[in-house]
């Protein structure tokens, strides 16, 4: 049986600019059906912004797609700005964004860092989603970015690992998040962009199970970069503003809530532990593990499951 592919390229058909605080201003647009069941994207990173192809998981002749991006990223003003940007103004953007397009409840669908953003928003405000589609589990722990920017993944990738390190001085290699931190906010650009590119390039190398061109590129450049290290390692060096375990104590506020978790089998980026832990404590949604697949949403297997999730949640909205 051949596997789903994404939907032909869409353009919006609606595009604003909406003002959440005195500095934060975000970028969102709609695709689809004005009429069609409403459902939000919510991008990884934090920090990487949306891209075109990511309106494609969804039949637009049934869906009315928002797409926005998170606060200094992407098109959101102003670029890779750490202040006021915490998961707590994340979620409250969610919500903002919900009421400013009249939206009574929506499906909400989220990668990577996508999918912590998505389980903090549906164990706030579950009353307004209609179900949850979750690819890259990523629960946000402290072993989890250990695991990832520190000691874990660079026994899989030790060539590529030597990239990613080679900015920062041997003698503060024992907390690299801290190193970077004190780079990426440097009063000089060049070393602020010397560190982005580096953390970057180590996540757009480690992302699908054979690296494709195609992401390298995009983690790369330098406008992605700047924003993706910069908003990442804030949160990061700041426990993801979470408390310790969160998204797991708080799984059971997920009962009544459909949901779908799609995880790569031998996803380097958020090992499939973590899915595994959220589908022991969230029971009732379905578990499907990708067999060859890594982190990333282009992977073919991950975008097969992740449209058949989409098209099962129309046919049970409709």
């Amino acid at each position: 049986m051949s596997l789903k592919k994404l939907y032909p390229e869409i353009e919006p058909y609606r595009e604003s600019q909406l003002k959440v605080s005195d500095l934060h201003t975000l970028w969102i647009e709609e695709c689809g059906n004005p009429q069609g069941i409403p459902v939000v994207f919510l991008h990884g990173g934090p920090g990487a912004a949306c891209e075109p192809f990511q309106r494609r998981f969804f039949d637009p002749d049934k869906y009315r797609i928002v797409l926005f991006d998170q606060r200094g990223c992407g098109r959101s003003t102003p670029h890779a700005e750490l202040r006021e940007n915490t998961t707590q103004h994340l979620v409250a953007d969610i919500e903002t964004i919900r009421e400013y397009l009249n939206i009574e409840k929506w499906l909400v669908f989220g990668g990577s860092w996508g999918s912590t953003l998505a389980l903090v928003y549906a164990e706030t405000y579950p009353e307004n989603v209609t179900g949850l589609v979750l690819r890259g589990i990523f629960l946000c722990r402290p072993r989890d970015i250990e695991w990832f920017y520190q000691d874990g993944a660079c026994s899989i990738y030790p060539d590529l690992w030597q990239d990613y390190i080679k900015v920062i001085d041997p003698n503060e290699r024992d907390n690299l998040v801290n190193a970077f931190y004190k780079r990426l906010t440097s009063e000089d650009k060049q070393t602020r962009l010397q560190a982005a590119r580096a953390w970057s390039v180590w996540e757009g190398n480690t992302s699908n199970l054979i690296t494709k061109p195609s992401v390298l590129n995009h983690f790369s450049d330098e406008h992605t970069a700047l924003s993706l290290a910069r908003i990442e390692c804030h949160y990061f060096i700041n426990d993801s503003f979470l408390d310790n375990n969160q998204l797991l104590a708080n799984a059971n506020k997920l009962e009544n809530i459909p949901g779908v978790i799609v995880h790569g089998r031998y996803d380097i980026v958020c090992p499939v532990e973590q899915a595994y832990a959220l589908h022991q404590a969230w029971p009732t949604a379905e578990f499907i593990i990708a067999p060859t697949s890594g982190h990333s949403a282009t992977e073919d297997e991950i975008v097969d499951e992740l449209v058949g999730a989409n098209q099962k949640f129309a046919r049970r909205l409709a």
